[in-house]
């Protein structure tokens, strides 16, 4: 590798050609990158004195694709192609100003030094050669000839942004080309076959966009390829995959679909920051097989992404069901949902059981939200959802499966799902248009498109200042008003909500029995709007939630017996009571508490009782995870791990040592309310983190 400093200009004007490579990501500055290269430009032209201004480096590699002696040189382009992009749109914008200004020399000048190889002929005459749509755009603008159909915006919009800057600007023409003059970079240029391409690439402390996790991963993968493999890969496969997630408003999607991807192929969850550290390891571990049947999979697994995110599966069935659960908008689904698919399309799975397997998950994750089960656990059960997948009983094996979660990851009940449907606050519910949608849509051919709906409260939100309405409700109107006001039992749909307003319940009666809503029909039999018809309207939608629209799955408790494990595992010579005993009823519940969020990091978690101190350890492992010992006042919470490994913020962790100690842990911390919970969870979470990463 040889780097040395340069200036830009100069470093432009030797006649050569750098090309992007196809794996490089798209041109992508926007106007915030433009606008700071400009203000650079500005700031070193006000001031002579400044001889030069460093905006960052240019790195390229020989191009060995095989050339004539008598070709231009061509380099593979590495890094800087941003900056130098965005150069050649303002040079050619400044030539454009002074073509105006009638000095058409300086523009021959501008163009000939940095933008073109005059003597050459086709594609050759460009110094830059872009990759993608970003090409045909910016020759077009150089060649003055007209934009092709999918043309580039960004080219587009920053070409402007300089035309306008140009205009405006106090400097003159001169002066602009003068500042142009003072930028300088760190020219690199590597030796084929010495230097790797890719290290140098990750090592960079570029200034401009950040890459993201996929394009290092592209860049990884493609890097390496011969030119002809490198073109059949990225046409074939990687290309198809960025214009379907360029559809996307999320320009994380690509991104968070790789940390899908990878839990699947190696259960576990990359962190959103190592997920291309994490692919590396996998590429490193499965490049054997080759780069070409690895991106094929990559492929098919994403289509799978595509179906469910954009809607695209043909099916009307299963795509009906897609929909409820991307409304659903849980994350932590989709690693399971892909090998599910996966599934499906190899035909291990019908397309009922598919469905079937589909709706119960819809279940499960509403259900639990309805009951505010905290979703901390979802991450782990579904990603390991499928190693308990009995392919020959494949739908029954994933209901029995969730049937059989405790605690943290349970799914929930009839009965305490009802609780909570009928109390729970529904007009704030974060999922409360898909709750409606579910509810109006139940057993219609002909589906309701609720956003032409909008929530209305039967007792109003202004009741309190209606005595008309406090008279309807009754004699503990301040309780039923407080308790009810945004329950299930109390709202329903309408098209009305500027009729209805605060009026009186009969006078909104006299509209809802002539709504055609399902979530209206009822109000003709109602003679008085209190507790009693709102609680049983509510139970009424209850009944249906439960038992029609998100079931529990109906198993059979003979077969739900033979999917219990055969042997529990080891508990300990002692018993929880042992322990229990030893705490006050207070410092019990907060033991609970804990060890059900320690239980919910990882379904591999056990309790064993030993005689001093509970241990939360891995089933089979021989090391403890974390030790608790109760006592009345306090719990000691001892983890496996060096205090000064942890991140502690809030110093509650102290060394714990002793050559007899009969506990594993030499990391103590101390709890004594239920406050000092979520401090001590923080460092068992980071516990937790580095064994598994």
């Amino acid at each position: 590798m040889k780097a040395t400093e340069a200036n830009l200009l100069r470093f432009m004007q030797k006649p050569k050609q750098m090309i992007v490579p196809i794996y490089q990501r798209k041109y992508s500055w926007t106007k915030t990158q433009c606008e700071k290269l400009w203000q650079d430009i500005e700031r070193v032209a006000d001031h002579p004195e400044t001889k030069s201004h460093f905006i960052g480096s240019i790195v390229y590699i020989d191009d060995d694709s095989g050339s004539n002696i008598t070709d231009i040189t061509k380099y593979l382009l590495i890094d800087g192609q941003q900056r130098l992009t965005t150069t050649t749109i303002l040079l050619f914008a400044l030539g454009e100003a002074f073509k105006e200004e009638e000095e058409e020399n300086t523009q021959r000048k501008i163009n000939n030094y940095y933008i073109l190889n005059n003597e050459e002929e086709g594609e050759l005459r460009f110094k830059l050669l872009p990759t993608k749509s970003d090409k045909s755009t910016l020759l077009a603008i150089l060649n003055e000839t007209e934009l092709p159909n999918d043309a580039s915006t960004r080219v587009i919009e920053n070409y402007n942004f300089f035309v306008q800057k140009i205009k405006r600007s106090h400097l003159s023409l001169p002066d602009i080309l003068e500042g142009m003059k003072k930028l300088v970079i760190v020219d690199t240029s590597l030796q084929r076959g010495q230097d790797d391409p890719q290290l140098i690439f990750e090592s960079l402390n570029s200034t401009g966009l950040d890459l993201s996790q996929v394009d290092l991963i592209r860049n990884y993968m493609l890097m390496g390829l011969d030119s002809s493999m490198q073109d059949k890969v990225y046409r074939e496969y990687w290309l198809k995959m960025e214009r379907q997630f360029e559809q996307s408003e999320d320009t994380d999607l690509f991104d968070k679909f790789f940390r899908h991807y990878l839990t699947v192929k190696t259960g576990s969850i990359p962190k959103k920051g190592e997920i291309y550290q994490v692919f590396k390891k996998y590429y490193i571990e499965h490049r054997d097989s080759g780069v070409e049947l690895l991106v094929f999979d990559i492929y098919k697994y994403a289509k799978h992404f595509f179906k469910i995110v954009f809607q695209s599966e043909l099916d009307k069935d299963i795509r009906d069901v897609l929909f409820n659960l991307t409304e659903l908008d849980m994350d932590v689904m989709y690693p399971f949902l892909l090998q599910v698919y996966e599934d499906y399309e190899a035909e291990i799975v019908n397309k009922q059981d598919f469905i079937e397997v589909l709706r119960t998950i819809e279940s499960y994750v509403f259900r639990r939200s309805i009951c505010e089960i905290p979703t901390n656990a979802l991450n782990l059960i579904f990603a390991n959802l499928r190693k308990d997948v009995k392919e020959e009983n494949y739908l029954e094996s994933v209901q029995v499966t969730l049937l059989l979660k405790e605690s943290y990851r349970a799914f929930p009940r009839d009965e305490m799902f009802k609780t909570n449907f009928i109390q729970k606050d529904i007009y704030n519910f974060r999922n409360v248009k898909y709750l409606f949608r579910k509810l109006e849509n139940y057993k219609r051919k002909e589906k309701v498109n609720i956003n032409e709906y909008t929530i209305e409260h039967i007792m109003p939100q202004n009741t309190i200042n209606h005595s008309e309405w406090q008279k309807e409700l009754g004699s503990n109107w301040e309780t039923t008003y407080e308790k009810y006001l945004h329950t299930i039992g109390n709202l329903t749909l309408t098209g009305y909500n500027s009729e209805l307003s605060d009026h009186s319940f009969s006078k909104k009666k006299e509209i809802f029995v002539e709504s055609p809503l399902h979530l209206t029909k009822g109000f003709a039999n109602i003679q008085q709007w209190n507790e009693e018809a709102i609680l049983k309207r509510a139970k009424t939608w209850g009944e249906i939630a439960a038992n029609e629209i998100w079931e529990l799955p109906k198993v059979n408790q003979a077969i739900i017996e033979k999917y219990k494990p055969k042997k529990e595992p080891d508990q300990g010579a002692f018993t929880a009571e042992h322990h229990y005993n030893r705490m006050s009823e207070e410092t019990k519940q907060i033991y609970l508490e804990l060890s059900n969020r320690i239980k919910s990091l990882d379904e591999r978690i056990i309790e064993k009782y030993n005689k001093y101190y509970i241990a939360l350890k891995f089933k089979d492992a021989y090391l403890n995870f974390v030790d608790v010992e109760g006592r009345k006042t306090k719990l000691k919470v001892f983890l496996n791990t060096d205090y000064r490994e942890l991140d502690d913020r809030r110093k509650i962790a102290v060394n714990f040592t002793t050559q007899n100690s009969v506990w594993t842990g030499s990391t103590l911390i101390e709890i004594k309310s239920m406050d000092d919970i979520d401090g001590v969870m923080e460092l068992i979470e980071q516990f937790y983190n580095k064994q598994n990463n």
